[in-house]
C-alpha cells in the first residue's frame, strides 16, 4: 500500500489476503485515529490546557507524522498541527500574565494579613479585650494558612519576610497577653486578700447588732477600693459579706421594733400635746399664745422619743405651731417697738393730713364737672387710705 506524500509516492505498508478496497480502507482508519488525535490536541489548546503539555503533545505529534502508516491528506494534518506551536505561544504567554496577577493578588492577601496583625499587636495592652484578640489571632493564622495552601507561590525572600512580620506580630500578641494576665493574677490576688479580710471583720461584726452597722458601712467603702478579684472569687466574697451585712441590719431592725413597741406611749402623749397645741394656730394674741407653747413644749421634751416612723410627722405638726407664735412675737414687736411706734405715727400723721387735703380736692373736681381732677383724686386717697391701713 502506498501514499502520495509530499510529491513522492511512500509505501504505508502490506495487507495482504485481502482486497485492495479492504487495505484501503485500513489504512484510511489509522488516518481518522491521527486526525482525531489532532483534533482533540486543538480542542484542549482552546480550553486553556497547560502549555506544557500542549507542546509536549504536538512535539509528539509531530514525530508520528513525519511518516505514518496512514492514507490521508497527512501534510494537513502536518499543517495543523503546526499551526499549534503558536498557539502554544500565546497560552504559555497568557499563563505567564495570569500568573503575574495570581503572585500579586497572593501578595496583596498576605500582606493585609499581616498589616492587620501588627495592626493588633501595636494597640494598648490595658485596652485590649484578649478573649476577642485571640480569636482574632486565631482567624488571621487560619487565613495565612489558606493563602499558602490555596494562593500562588510567592518568591522564596519574599514569602519568608512576610511570615516574619506575622510571626514576630503573633509573638508580641502572645508576650502581651501573657504579661497582662500575670499582672492580671498579681492583682487579683491582692484585692483577694484584702476582700477576705474585710469579709472575716463583717462576719466578726455580725454578732455585735445594730450598733456595728456604722462599722459596717466603713467595710463597704473598703470594698469598693480593694479593686476585682475576678468574678466568681467576686461573686462568692460578696455573697458571705452582704449576708453579714443582712445579719447586722436584721438585727437593727428588731432592735428598732423593740423601741418603736416602746416608744409607743410616748407617741401617744405626744399626740394628745398636739390635739392641745394646734388651735394656737387661732390665736392672735402673742403673749398668751407664746405662755400656752412654753408650757406644751416643755411637756413635749419630757414626753421622750416616738416611733422613728412617726418622728417627722409628729415634728412638722408642732413646728408649724412654733412657726405660727414666732410670727405673732414678731408682729407685736413691730407694734410695740418705741422706734418703729414713732415712726409709724409721724407717718400716720402726715398720712392724715394728706387725706384731709385730698378729701377737699376731691370735693372741688366734684363742684367742677371735672371728671378727670375726679378720678386722680379719688385714686391719691385711696391710696394714702391702704398705707394708712397697713401701719395699723
Amino acid at each position: 500500500m502506498f501514499v502520495r506524500d509530499r510529491d513522492e509516492d511512500r509505501q504505508v505498508g502490506e495487507y495482504p489476503d485481502a482486497t485492495p478496497d479492504e487495505a484501503i480502507a485500513y489504512y484510511e482508519r489509522k488516518y481518522q485515529d491521527l486526525a482525531s488525535q489532532v483534533a482533540l490536541l486543538e480542542q484542549r489548546a482552546r480550553r486553556g490546557a497547560p502549555p506544557a503539555e500542549v507542546a509536549r503533545a504536538v512535539q509528539r505529534l509531530a514525530t508520528t507524522l513525519e511518516a505514518p502508516a496512514a492514507v490521508g491528506d497527512l501534510q494537513a494534518l502536518r499543517d495543523r498541527v503546526a499551526a499549534l506551536s503558536g498557539t502554544v505561544e500565546d497560552l504559555s504567554a497568557q499563563r505567564s500574565e495570569e500568573h503575574k496577577a495570581q503572585v500579586e493578588q497572593a501578595r496583596a492577601d498576605r500582606v493585609a494579613i499581616v498589616e492587620e496583625i501588627e495592626a493588633l499587636a501595636s494597640r494598648d495592652p490595658a485596652t485590649v479585650q484578649w478573649k476577642a484578640t485571640s480569636q482574632s489571632v486565631d482567624g488571621l493564622f487560619a487565613r495565612w494558612q489558606d493563602a499558602q495552601r490555596t494562593g500562588a507561590r510567592l518568591p522564596k525572600t519574599e514569602a519568608n519576610d512576610l511570615w516574619k512580620r506575622f510571626r514576630d506580630a503573633r509573638s508580641s500578641i502572645d508576650g502581651q497577653r501573657r504579661a497582662y494576665f500575670s499582672e492580671l493574677e498579681a492583682t487579683q490576688g491582692a484585692a483577694r486578700e484584702e476582700k477576705e479580710r474585710i469579709v472575716a471583720r463583717a462576719e466578726a461584726l455580725a454578732g455585735g447588732g445594730g450598733d456595728a452597722i456604722g462599722a459596717y458601712r466603713g467595710l463597704l467603702d473598703e470594698w469598693k477600693r480593694a479593686g476585682r478579684a475576678g468574678k466568681r472569687v467576686d461573686d462568692a466574697l460578696w455573697a458571705r459579706f452582704r449576708a453579714a451585712g443582712d445579719a447586722i441590719y436584721a438585727a437593727k431592725a428588731e432592735e428598732q421594733a423593740q423601741q418603736d413597741a416602746e416608744y409607743g406611749g410616748n407617741l401617744e402623749a405626744k399626740l394628745a400635746l398636739l390635739t392641745e397645741a394646734e388651735p394656737l394656730l387661732q390665736v392672735t394674741d402673742a403673749q398668751s399664745a407664746r405662755s400656752r407653747l412654753t408650757s406644751i413644749q416643755r411637756r413635749w421634751d419630757a414626753a421622750g422619743r416616738v416611733p422613728r416612723d412617726q418622728v417627722r410627722h409628729v415634728e412638722d405638726r408642732l413646728r408649724k405651731v412654733e412657726q405660727h407664735v414666732a410670727s405673732l412675737e414678731q408682729e407685736h414687736w413691730r407694734r410695740t417697738n418705741p422706734e418703729t411706734k414713732a415712726r409709724s405715727e409721724g407717718l400716720a400723721s402726715q398720712l392724715n393730713a394728706a387725706i384731709a387735703k385730698l378729701e377737699a380736692e376731691l370735693e372741688d373736681a366734684r363742684a367742677s364737672g371735672d371728671a378727670k381732677r375726679v378720678k386722680d383724686a379719688e385714686d391719691a386717697l385711696n391710696a394714702r387710705r391702704i398705707w394708712l391701713d397697713a401701719i395699723g
